[in-house]
């Protein structure tokens, strides 16, 4: 039966070690600032700003959430984002999705300063990846890192399948790996629709799985005693679930998270912990 890797836990840590790092910030007189930006009433971006701006005051952060109506100008989002990049009391800048269908992500996203992304998605940002030097990286990708480091395997070697490619996790999640020296392969929706999915699955001593279909990898493809990280989400009948058959997976799996309760604590955590060192860099 696998040990269950409880994200609140792993969050927990990282909040502690955040503590110390801001309060020898404040005894060289330097305070930590992040930035929300929110266009429309969207219900879920509203309950993940309450956890932000929660998670920001318990360990010393200041937090603000600017609101926009859902009919703001490209060009008025824009010029917000580069008031927000001169002001120096501004350490971290986070937008909120998702956006109005007339608001591209990745032009706002390319206009923050790579030193404020506290998301770590700007195309700068992504880039230090490639080249195996990341300042500040996706926090799901992030996230999905310390959760398996906290198992304490030795990572050198090791056969890793990512389920899902996407720009803020899975291509992330891939470079991380193999900065590490983990034997990586990424798997998305050709894999699938080609039937080969279960194969690689098979294979994988580090499965990650991030795409957001309810039960997409069955219990029976887990390798016995694989390491199981569970980014998705998912609603079915009034519950959330992941991508994992959960139940059976965790007969097969030597490590495995939960959702909820895995990914999502850390990677707020991982928000924070950037923010942080957006604030120590540009206090340089």
């Amino acid at each position: 039966m696998a040990k269950i890797l409880d994200g609140s836990e792993i969050a927990g840590k990282i909040k502690e070690e955040l503590k110390c790092e801001i309060e020898k910030l404040k005894e060289k007189d330097i305070f930590s600032s992040l930035i929300a930006i929110q266009v429309g009433e969207n219900p879920g971006a509203k309950i993940y700003a309450r956890s932000q701006k929660k998670a920001c005051e318990k360990i010393g952060i200041n937090y603000k959430l600017h609101q926009f109506k859902e009919d703001i100008s490209l060009k008025e989002m824009e010029e917000f984002i580069k008031k927000l990049n001169k002001d120096k009391k501004v350490n971290g800048i986070i937008i909120q999705m998702p956006l109005p269908s007339h608001l591209d992500a990745f032009t706002l996203q390319r206009m923050i300063n790579p030193l404020k992304d506290a998301e770590g998605v700007s195309p700068a940002n992504m880039g230090m990846l490639v080249y195996g030097r990341p300042l500040l990286a996706p926090c799901t990708a992030m996230a999905v890192m310390e959760i398996i480091k906290s198992t304490g395997i030795n990572l050198f070697g090791k056969e890793a399948v990512m389920v899902g490619h996407s720009d803020i996790v899975g291509k992330p999640v891939a470079l991380l790996l193999l900065k590490e020296f983990v034997t990586t392969s990424v798997c998305h929706i050709a894999t699938g629709e080609r039937g080969r999915l279960p194969y690689y699955v098979k294979e994988a001593e580090i499965l990650i799985v991030a795409v957001g279909k309810a039960n997409l990898i069955k219990g029976e493809w887990i390798k016995e005693g694989a390491l199981v990280i569970d980014v998705g989400i998912n609603r079915v009948e009034g519950k959330i679930v992941g991508d994992v058959e959960f139940e059976k997976a965790k007969e097969k799996a030597s490590y495995i998270t939960p959702v909820p309760g895995g990914v999502g604590p850390v990677t707020t955590a991982i928000l924070l912990k950037n923010t942080i060192e957006a604030t120590k860099i540009q206090s340089k």
